[in-house]
């Protein structure tokens, strides 16, 4: 899935916080729910706008990076 179907930067949608694209859901509020324990199916509940497509491959992605043989230059991008 493209990066912006998923994800949506924008200055005017809560101060340029990332949220799922087409929604005002902060994209924090997924991890936030999975730390908390909360199920990926109960986020859905509570944020009927943003589609298990989306959830699932925020997660693939999220993944993805922190699995890198390359995380030394991930590191270093968020440093």
């Amino acid at each position: 899935m493209d990066i912006q179907k998923i994800i949506n930067i924008d200055n005017d949608i809560l101060g340029g916080q990332p949220v799922f694209t087409g929604t005002r859901v902060p994209v924090e509020s997924l991890f936030d729910h999975l730390e908390a324990g909360v199920s990926l199916d109960d986020f859905l509940d509570d944020f009927p706008s943003v589609s298990k497509e989306q959830a699932v491959s925020l997660l693939d992605i999220a993944n993805s990076l922190v699995t890198s043989k390359n995380i030394a230059k991930f590191y270093e991008a968020i440093a």
